[in-house]
C-alpha cells in the first residue's frame, strides 16, 4: 500500500478510537473529477474494516464509503432550469447538485447514537438511467467511521461549508489537471457518456476541468492533501 494511504489508515484508526461510542467518525474526501478520490475513500474504509475485524473476529463492518452522486439534480429538475441546454451540458457543476439534501444526512448521521437508532439511507446513482435512487444505500448505526466522496465537500460556498463544517476532517486529493483529463477520457468512453475520445476529451476540457478550476480555486482549509499518484490501483476512480 502507498505510504501515504498507510499513514491515512492509521491516523483514521487513531481518531476512531477517541471517538466517543455514542459519536460518528466522519472524514469529507473531495478533488477535482479524476482526482482518486473514490477510489482513496474505498481503500481506507476497507482498511479501517480489516482492522476492526483483526481485533474483533466476524464483526460488521464499521466502516463505509458514501458517494455524492446521488445527489445530483434529476434530468427533470435540469430540464426545469431557466437555461436547460446549459445545465444539461454542465451536469456535474456545483449548481447541479442538491446540496441542501447532503447537508440534511451530514445533520443526521451527526445525531447521537444509540441502540434505538434505525439505519439512514442515503440516495445512489443509476448510470443506467441516468438518474439519483433514493434511499438506496443504507447506513446502519454499526457504521461509526463515515467517508464522504465528491468534488464539492471541500467547496467554501454555501451549503457544501455548512456540511464541512460538521466533519471531523477534511481530506483533499491533489492531482495534475492533464492527468485527470486523461483519466476523465477513458472513464468517459468506458461509461458511455462519450461516443469516441474525441467527444469524452470535449466534454472533460468544456466541463469536468472547468468544475476542477472551481473546486481548487475555492477550496477550503483541508486537514490532508494527498497526492493522487499514477497507481493502476487508483484508475477506476
Amino acid at each position: 500500500m502507498d505510504e501515504q494511504v498507510e499513514r491515512l489508515v492509521k491516523k483514521t484508526w487513531a481518531k476512531f478510537l477517541s471517538t466517543p461510542p455514542d459519536a460518528r467518525l466522519m472524514i469529507a474526501i473531495s478533488g477535482i473529477p479524476g482526482s482518486g478520490k473514490t477510489e482513496l475513500a474505498s481503500m481506507v474504509a476497507n482498511r479501517i474494516n480489516t482492522l476492526y475485524n483483526t481485533e474483533n473476529p466476524n464483526a460488521v463492518p464499521i466502516a463505509i464509503s458514501l458517494p455524492m452522486d446521488g445527489y445530483h439534480l434529476t434530468r427533470a429538475q435540469l430540464a426545469a432550469m431557466p437555461d436547460p441546454v446549459y445545465a444539461a451540458a454542465r451536469r456535474g457543476a456545483a449548481f447541479t447538485f442538491d446540496g441542501h439534501k447532503f447537508l440534511a444526512l451530514v445533520h443526521s448521521l451527526r445525531e447521537s447514537l444509540t441502540t434505538k437508532v434505525d439505519s439512514i439511507y442515503a440516495p445512489s446513482f443509476d448510470h443506467a438511467v441516468k438518474d439519483p435512487v433514493d434511499d438506496d444505500i443504507p447506513i446502519p448505526a454499526t457504521s461509526r467511521v463515515v467517508f464522504f466522496e465528491g468534488n464539492y465537500l471541500s467547496l467554501n460556498k454555501e451549503p457544501w461549508s455548512q456540511a464541512a463544517k460538521l466533519m471531523d476532517e477534511l481530506w483533499f486529493v491533489d492531482v495534475d489537471f492533464e492527468i485527470a483529463r486523461k483519466r476523465l477520457i477513458r472513464r468517459h468512453v468506458k461509461a458511455g457518456i462519450a461516443r469516441d475520445e474525441e467527444e469524452a476529451d470535449k466534454r472533460a476540457r468544456e466541463n469536468d476541468l472547468v468544475n476542477g478550476r472551481e473546486i481548487v480555486d475555492n477550496r477550503l482549509v483541508v486537514q490532508e492533501v494527498v497526492s493522487s499518484i499514477y497507481d493502476p490501483a487508483w484508475e477506476r476512480l
